[in-house]
């Protein structure tokens, strides 16, 4: 062995000095297969080179198990494929990530089975040290790192589905939380748990000819006693259960009261057993009987009223009571504890024939065989008026004697009325109906002994009239179920501790954790805090504690015990076998998707071109079988032969196809896929070929690259080749491999990569390889091989370079132009031409009016006459350099395409060098008076949208640069290049060089005014303009959606503003840019206006559709105003007029001049221009009152998106100032319970006193009688009037207005006031409850929020009929 020094000078074996070198993997495993050990993590620091299976052995010896019985999933993942033990894959190559980082996994049950401990003597048990008794046990809610149980937040777990294959420790299964339905599962465990309710059950035999199986409730609840019985799984689902219910998956997030569950479930069952031998059951085992008396204390005469109950509601704390009972037993004496009607309270003797003293009272007469008891702990706090929970401490026995609150004598006396005259029985509900009445009775302190006296109990044991006294030692029940909620009033968890009758062993049921406890474990469901019991105790007390108890009589005569499955009736023993064989079934498919490779599968598919799907393999099938699999999938049968398909490893994102299978057709899935994961970072692709050709092998390594073709003189870029290369490979070998591929030549070859958007590198070195050029798995080239002297040139000042700038930057835009009706074109004329000398009157009325297909003609005959004129330039030489580089590149492009036409003469063209463009630009601002540069954002017409989330959209999308922009290249204009190719990597960016030396910035106001542009009144660049490409083509006629008559398809460069697209757009529309908006559409149809001209088109894409409505324009400094009418006293006070335009310098008189006859025309509004007032408009608030001589933009901030009110004055405008305040008041009257109109106050200043001083004149009220409050909420700050004598802040202690807590700092604020003397009006209960339905409608129909509407709870219902019945009066 080769020893190497080590730091201590000692000599180690080169292997160990490698292994402590390496990089290390930590591994943290959860153990879930034990509820004891799900919070404990187990820590795993191993080398790299470690195998799996030498995993599986290091995880087996710390957890104490045997190796080979345990399974390892991934914890932090979907995915639970355990991990191959017999692997010898190291983790480093098994999605194990190293350096300290951590790789979490669970140990779970494999094959269904739960891991073998080890042996003590085989040393690998768990060295802890601890005991099972030492061993924290599991109850109640689990921590909140915990993950499984619930937290501290009462939200359900989420488990993993491995860890309930198979039953815990303890023999019992658990039940799986839907969502929260923990409240179900506590109640389904205490039932199951109860001998006499399961026997019965089972019982029960289910006719199926009779029943829908899938809505029977019986038989649901039978089926699931049997698999909590007979199943291997730790835990089982409820659905089927609750789909019995009529319930939906809404459900399942809705929590109820465990004890108003058991009520509505125990009617279902009696509906559903009516005509059965269970028709009685819950009667007999959970029915008790009560007296209701109320007994003269002067004749004896006693009033009674036999009650029947399923449960006995027992009171926490007493209501006005700070001190909580202690104990069931003395919440049960309070229970029966007669009190005295006495004083105002008398009660009318029959006997007597008059009021007299009396006491009423409860006696209990039988209890039942099964005795629930419900400790009340949801209370309501009238302090604060919400719902709360009383976590006060109150002690329950194990053993519970109800002899003291029997009365024998009331029992015999009612039995043998009952034979003579049969009292009529009611249900009394332990709800909110016997809140009132029974617990009322439990207020007195004076406990007569003399009303309890008792002698026994009567038990009904089969129903029948039979009586059979027990003696008191007989009244003995013990405890065995506590159901205990966790949490607060306003939700939480229940879980159940239950005790089993077949050994008396205490266990927590925890949705799917079973685990032992002990009596101390049921102690700590008492509740409360180790402190005296004040009346705060409950808020310091612990919020998990006990709220069901259910005692069983202990009667050795009819205390049951569990059938055994041997002793199960035929029907269940069928049921068993039924559930066995589901659940084998279950188990083999489960073990099927164990070993099922899914996997995503391209095919480009001959006739549907790319096809996309998920293929699904046994790992065990070979290449070959998945091939058939795939191609059957994809529907090639009669396409293509089976033997011209293969399966080739493919990347979709960068559309790489990595490698293809060569001689592995019989290899299996599993080797080839690396496994079954539950994601790949690959996919495959179903490749095909022509009988004639032969498939290429694509080896790993290789990179993918897409060839195009330029042809400088025909100017067009051909369609891709595939080609794969080496990144290993030299410039001149690529270059070769091109040559042979496409048929070039390969020395006068220039190959371009386009790496990314916006970044061209032309690849020049010879010895430089492919992969310091910066290839990668796909890759885009594109190639010239011509004899031209372009080649010469530096490469940005090249054709070459031009016409690819032109290619990657060209957009299709679909134009849609607007309706020109001759009324609206009347005065309107066409835009100047290029050459053109006079305008051309456009006469609608006799039909002389240039149709958009005239222009077109015109556009086209003038382009050819320029295009031939510049020809003719060109050879007669007279061009300066300027234009001999212009005339390189034509201003018609052919990029091969499906839908260009093969005649390029056919597509119309407006396109012109930089001086045409220009001049025509000049031309047109000569006669249109410029363009509008304002490049402020706009909300959309209002004939459009009225949305106001329009200009903030449209806002959002323009100003978005293209997502690519930034791959590459952070700055904003090209690379300087030196005269010579003398740098190792030429890089162009192809944004426009009028951006050239441009800061980025984004649109605000001040920039939309335009005085810092860049850009002149039309759009153009002050820098100097840049000729970018324009092309313009009819639509095509075999498009419905589309009017080829008013439709244009414009091949348009991106980086073009949108004030030179529109300057580009006039002859099509035929008015100036200033007449015409620019709309773009959506997906959903919505249009919205783009209005910054200094904006280009990045955002847009192919196919974009654009809406061209004829409209004014803004100008520069201009801003469009939506103009609303503020209406006070209205019951919609904000109503919308017009749009209209602001220009910054504009006074507020001058914007009321120009608006007020665009009321007249559109709002038959005649209005004078001093009975108006502007303010502004904050949503649906009024704030500053805008006064004649203040500015816009100077006095008054104007921005995009701008509304301002516009209010008609009935007086003479009194703000003078922007010192004044102007208040809207308004009077409440409590005497009447009406509030007054608004009335505007005008203050000089601030002071609270000059307010009250102006609502005493105004209102006639003393000063000193005068109360006011500031409203709440935006205006008009509605407020019922049955609230707002007491919720509002009357009169708050303040001198000024602009303190908190009046913040009275803008106009337009809302005061309310009122006579501190006038006493409200006295309402009867039917008046109050009128009003305050008419308030409730009143508020509502105004959006405002009614705070008396208590919240609609969702009512928990069991539908018998499968499904809740519609309410067709139920909106």
């Amino acid at each position: 062995m080769e020893m190497v020094p080590s730091e201590g000078n000692q000599f180690v074996s080169k292997e160990i000095q490698n292994a402590a070198e390496e990089p290390r993997v930590l591994c943290i495993i959860q153990d879930t297969t034990c509820a004891k050990r799900v919070n404990e993590r187990l820590t795993l620091n191993l080398p790299a080179s470690t195998t799996l299976s030498t995993l599986y052995k290091d995880v087996a010896q710390k957890a104490g198990y045997v190796s080979g019985t345990l399974a390892l999933v991934w914890g932090n993942t979907s995915d639970m494929e355990p991990l191959d033990h017999n692997s010898e894959m190291p983790l480093s190559d098994s999605g194990f990530e190293p350096d300290g980082k951590r790789n979490f996994l669970q140990l779970t049950d494999k094959d269904g089975e739960q891991p073998q401990i080890a042996s003590d003597e085989s040393g690998t048990a768990d060295s802890s040290g601890l005991d099972d008794s030492s061993q924290e046990r599991f109850i109640g809610p689990l921590p909140r790192d915990a993950t499984a149980g619930c937290s501290g937040d009462y939200s359900s777990p989420s488990y993993s589905y491995s860890s309930i294959l198979s039953k815990s420790e303890t023999g019992y299964v658990g039940l799986v939380n839907q969502a929260m339905t923990c409240y179900l599962n506590s109640l389904l465990q205490t039932l199951f748990m109860t001998p006499e309710f399961r026997n019965a059950l089972y019982n029960w035999e289910f006719e199926e000819l009779e029943e829908d199986p899938v809505t029977s409730i019986p038989f649901q609840l039978q089926r699931l006693f049997v698999l909590l019985q007979t199943s291997k799984k730790r835990a089982i689902e409820t659905t089927d259960v609750t789909r019995s219910f009529g319930w939906d998956s809404s459900e399942a997030w809705q929590q109820h009261d465990i004890q108003e569950l058991c009520r509505v479930m125990f009617d279902a069952l009696e509906q559903k057993w009516k005509q059965t031998e269970q028709a009685d059951l819950i009667n007999q085992l959970y029915q008790g009987k009560l007296k209701d008396y109320v007994r003269c204390l002067e004749c004896g005469y006693e009033s009674v009223r036999i009650d029947t109950y399923l449960d006995i509601p027992l009171v926490i704390r007493p209501f006005g009571v700070s001190q909580a009972y202690g104990s069931v037993e003395e919440a049960l004496q309070a229970f029966v504890q007669p009190e005295t009607l006495d004083g105002a309270n008398q009660y009318f003797c029959e006997r007597c024939k008059k009021k007299c003293d009396a006491r009423k009272g409860l006696r209990f007469l039988h209890f039942p065989y099964l005795l629930t008891l419900q400790l009340k702990r949801f209370d309501f706090d009238y302090t604060t008026m919400h719902r709360i929970k009383l976590n006060d401490r109150m002690t329950f026995p194990e053993e519970l004697d109800m002899s003291p609150f029997i009365d024998m004598e009331d029992e015999v006396r009612a039995a043998a009325s009952s034979v003579k005259s049969p009292q009529t029985e009611s249900c009394t509900d332990s709800g909110a109906e016997n809140e009132g009445s029974c617990h009322s009775d439990q207020m007195s302190n004076d406990f007569s002994t003399d009303d309890c006296v008792d002698e026994g109990i009567c038990l009904d044991s089969t129903g029948s009239t039979e009586r059979v006294l027990k003696p008191k030692s007989m009244l003995n029940f013990e405890l065995f179920s506590v159901m205990v909620h966790s949490g607060s009033a306003a939700g939480g968890h229940y879980y159940a501790c239950i005790k089993s009758f077949s050994d008396g062993q205490w266990y927590s049921y925890n949705d799917q954790h079973v685990s032992k406890i002990t009596q101390d474990d049921i102690r700590k469901t008492h509740g409360g805090s180790s402190g005296n019991r004040g009346y705060y105790s409950s808020a310091f007390a612990s919020s998990t504690n006990a709220y069901m108890l259910i005692y069983r009589l202990k009667d050795p005569s009819r205390n049951a015990k569990y059938l055994t499955v041997e002793d199960f009736p035929e029907h269940i023993k069928s049921l068993v076998q039924k559930e066995k064989e589901s659940e084998e079934q279950e188990k083999r498919q489960r073990e099927i998707e164990r070993n099922t490779c899914k996997i995503k599968l391209f095919c480009m598919h001959p006739v549907k071109l790319m096809m996309e799907s998920k293929l699904e393999v046994h790992k065990d099938k070979t290449l070959r079988e998945a091939t058939e699999m795939a191609y059957k999938m994809m529907e090639l049968d009669g396409v293509a032969a089976l033997d011209c398909c293969r399966l080739v490893k493919y990347d979709e994102f960068h559309e790489y196809l990595e490698r293809s299978y060569e001689g592995e057709e019989d290899t299996l899935m599993g080797l080839l896929l690396g496994g079954v994961k539950s994601s790949y970072m690959f996919d495959l692709l179903l490749e095909t070929r022509r009988p004639e050709q032969v498939f290429q092998p694509y080896k790993p390594g290789e990179v993918m690259v897409k060839v195009h073709v330029v042809d400088l003189k025909s100017e067009t870029i051909a369609s891709p080749i595939s080609v794969r290369a080496y990144l290993n490979q030299t410039i001149t070998e690529f270059k070769q491999l091109i040559a042979q591929a496409a048929g070039l030549s390969a020395e006068a070859m220039r190959v371009v990569l386009e790496r990314c958007y916006n970044d061209l590198r032309l690849l020049y070195v010879p010895n430089k390889t492919l992969k310091a050029e910066g290839f990668f798995r796909s890759n885009k080239v594109f190639v010239e091989s011509s004899e031209s002297t372009d080649h010469q040139v530096a490469f940005t000042d090249s054709v070459l370079w031009k016409l690819l700038d032109r290619h990657g930057n060209t957009i299709r835009l679909v134009v849609l132009l607007p309706e020109q009706s001759p009324g609206t074109l009347a005065n309107r004329t066409l835009c100047q031409k290029v050459g053109d000398d006079a305008e051309v009157p456009l006469d609608g009325s006799n039909g002389n009016r240039k149709s958009v297909e005239a222009i077109l003609e015109e556009s086209t005959e003038k382009l050819k006459s320029l295009s031939l004129q510049r020809q003719q330039q060109q050879q007669q030489g007279s061009s300066n350099s300027d234009s001999q580089k212009s005339s390189d590149t034509s201003d018609f492009e052919h990029i091969e395409s499906p839908t260009q036409e093969a005649d390029s003469n056919s597509s119309l063209c407006i396109a012109a060098d930089n001086r045409e463009l220009e001049n025509r630009t000049r031309a047109t601002a000569g006669s249109s008076g410029g363009a509008s540069s304002d490049p402020c954002e706009e909300r959309s017409d209002s004939e459009v949208n009225n949305d106001r989330s329009t200009s903030s959209v449209d806002s959002d999308i323009l100003s978005s640069s293209h997502s690519s922009d930034t791959l590459c290249n952070a700055d904003s204009g090209p690379l300087q290049l030196a005269n010579g190719l003398d740098s190792h990597s030429i890089t162009s960016s192809r944004r426009s060089k009028a951006h050239e030396g441009k800061k980025e910035t984004w649109d605000t106001a001040e920039e939309d005014s335009g005085t810092d542009s860049e850009y002149d009144d039309n759009g153009k660049s002050k820098a100097g303009s840049r000729y970018l490409y324009f092309r313009v083509e009819p639509c095509s006629q075999d498009d419905p959606a589309l009017d080829a008559q008013k439709c244009l398809v414009v091949h348009v460069d991106k980086r073009i503003t949108l004030a030179a697209f529109k300057q580009n757009l006039e002859p099509y529309v035929g008015v100036t840019t200033t007449q015409f908006k620019v709309f773009r559409v959506y997906a959903n149809n919505q249009e919205f206006e783009s209005v910054r001209l200094n904006e280009t088109l990045s955002s847009f894409s192919d196919d974009n559709k654009i809406t061209i409505r004829l409209g004014r324009a803004l100008k520069k400094g201009e801003y469009r105003v939506k103009v609303y009418q503020l209406l006070v006293n209205e019951a919609e006070p904000c109503k919308f007029l017009v749009d209209t335009v602001f220009a910054k310098g504009m006074t507020v008189r001058q914007s009321k001049e120009e608006l007020l006859p665009q009321l007249k025309e559109h709002c038959k509004l005649d209005l004078s221009i001093d009975s108006v007032r502007l303010r502004k408009k904050t949503w649906k608030n009024p704030g500053t009152v805008f006064l004649d001589y203040h500015v816009y933009e100077e006095d008054i901030s104007i921005s995009s998106n701008w509304e301002v009110f516009m209010e008609v004055l009935n007086e003479p405008e009194k703000m003078k100032s922007m010192s004044q305040l102007a208040v809207l008041t308004r009077r409440w009257s409590p005497a009447t319970m009406k509030l007054g109109p608004f009335q505007e106050v005008i203050l000089e200043s601030s002071s609270v006193e000059e307010l009250k001083e102006k609502l005493s004149e105004m209102s006639a009220i003393p000063l000193e009688n005068l109360d006011f409050a500031k409203g709440r909420g935006t205006f008009p700050c509605d407020i019922s009037v049955l609230e707002i004598h007491q919720d509002l802040d009357w009169n708050p202690k303040v001198s000024t207005l602009n303190v908190w807590p009046l913040y009275i700092c803008d106009d337009g604020a809302v005061v309310f006031y009122r006579d501190s003397t006038e006493e409200p009006m006295e309402l009867s209960e039917d008046e109050r409850n009128e009003l305050m339905k008419k308030e409730s409608s009143r508020l509502l129909k105004t959006g405002h929020r009614v705070s008396y509407s208590p919240r609609k709870e969702k009512a928990l219902k069991i539908y018998l009929d499968g499904g809740p019945a519609k309410d067709p009066g139920q909106d």
